[in-house]
């Protein structure tokens, strides 16, 4: 290989990334059918808010999603009354599993929005593979950070970058 094929493959590679990340810099959701806890049909393109929104692929089998959203739930109001964040909790439980996620909400009374994506339809529209896996979203309607697992104190990074995205300052993408 000379010196030319070397530097069209490199000019070609960088290329391909930049546009990548310019791709990627408009991500928004995608607009898929999903159901809300009583049944009814909730389109993905009404998950909007005025501050910024935190969206978190869950499970009621998955331990370290129930301990991340009830995380969430105790600093929620807080966090909406400073930040004005709105959060969406998207239970990937399946047809047989999902009849447990609306008794599972209730009983821990969780003050944020749970919706069903029981065919996994959104799930595979956003790429996730595990759970949980998150997602947050600037008032513009742009994915700017996701992350996936959970650990106790995560909370308190989200709680930094919902302030930052409150502010209108970016984010780094993880």
């Amino acid at each position: 290989m000379n010196k030319k094929q070397l530097f069209a493959i490199l000019l070609f590679c960088i290329l391909q990334t930049t546009a990548l990340f310019a791709q990627e810099e408009g991500r928004k959701l995608p607009d898929i059918t999903i159901k809300t806890l009583s049944g009814e049909e909730f389109k993905t393109s009404q998950i909007t808010g005025e501050g910024p929104i935190f969206v978190s692929f869950w499970a009621t089998w998955c331990k370290p999603c129930i301990k991340e959203l009830i995380a969430i739930d105790e600093n929620y109001i807080d966090w909406q009354e400073e930040t004005g964040v709105k959060v969406y909790a998207i239970s990937i439980d399946d047809s047989k599993s999902v009849n447990r996620v609306a008794p599972f909400v209730n009983g821990r009374a969780w003050e944020f929005d749970v919706l069903l994506d029981t065919n996994s339809d959104f799930k595979r529209a956003m790429n996730v593979v595990n759970v949980p896996h998150a997602f947050l979203i600037d008032k513009n309607g742009n994915i700017v950070w996701e992350h996936t697992s959970y650990s106790p104190g995560d909370e308190d990074e989200l709680y930094e970058l919902l302030k930052k995205l409150a502010n209108g300052e970016s984010i780094e993408k993880h």
